[in-house]
């Protein structure tokens, strides 16, 4: 007699079976078994994920010049978000790199920046938004240029945070990934060209469940006079929560009481 599991589908593989394994590119180094999926994304295109405490995102700028705003919000309840001032005021630093953490107006880790090649990456400069993009690159609409469109970064991250349900009272300061602004003495900010190289990485661990969302379009002090968005690889993979002895936990005690406020969400 047949056996009555004889027809039952096997159970769902642990990656996508239809995921291109792009990280074998940038991010070689990684364990295979762990990575969940990798995207190649375009300069200025946007994105987002719901990515799981547990998780590390490498990201991996495949052009000299990349640039990636980031912004955060706690899946399970999306008030909870990537607070800038808290997160620098804590942490007494105006830029992040290794050992710092992104964290949520709530005093909790969202995210830890567990490695980094680049070493300074910019929480101050904000997005670029519709106006400054078209008076500086002039208009590219979709229905002239189609893919090769301009959207601001602005814009990306509202159509992006929209599918959750947030709109423009929602969007918070980004991180800029890759990119470096300097303040002078007189408070003026200065935005240093070519700081990221083509393969200079950054993992980012998640601390709790979050939604991400995040877009590739130039930074808004980029001087250079042309729509210069650059590709970033991105690889995610499995690396487990932060232990006891992590670095980042014991980078500053602020570190250590946002982690644990963080630890204190899954108890169960």
């Amino acid at each position: 007699m047949e056996s009555a599991t004889a027809n039952i589908p096997n159970p769902p593989a642990e990656h996508p079976v239809d995921a291109p394994e792009h990280w074998r590119d940038f991010a070689p180094n990684l364990a295979g078994k762990t990575v969940l999926f990798s995207e190649i994304v375009p300069g200025g295109a946007h994105w987002s994920y719901v990515l799981s405490r547990g998780t590390t995102l490498r990201m991996t700028a495949l052009e000299t010049g990349a640039n990636l705003s980031m912004v955060l919000y706690a899946a399970q309840e999306k008030l909870e978000r990537y607070n800038m001032p808290d997160s620098l005021k804590a942490q007494h630093t105006a830029h992040y790199t290794r050992g710092h953490v992104l964290m949520s107006d709530m005093g909790r880790a969202m995210a830890s920046i567990t490695a980094d090649s680049v070493g300074w990456h910019d929480p101050l400069g904000l997005l670029l938004n519709d106006q400054w993009m078209n008076d500086k690159y002039g208009g590219h609409r979709y229905q002239e240029f189609r893919n090769d469109m301009h959207r601001s970064g602005r814009s990306g991250l509202l159509v992006e945070i929209g599918k959750y349900g947030l709109a423009r009272r929602d969007l918070i300061a980004p991180v800029n990934f890759f990119s470096k602004v300097v303040v002078d003495e007189e408070g003026r900010f200065s935005f240093v060209s070519g700081h990221a190289r083509a393969g200079d990485c950054v993992d980012l661990r998640l601390d709790m469940n979050v939604i991400l969302a995040f877009s590739t379009a130039p930074h808004p002090l980029d001087p250079c006079p042309h729509f210069n968005g650059k590709s970033v690889g991105l690889a995610l993979w499995r690396s487990g929560p932060a232990p006891a002895d992590d670095f980042c936990r014991r980078f500053r005690p602020e570190n250590a009481r946002a982690l644990h406020n963080t630890d204190m969400l899954y108890l169960a």
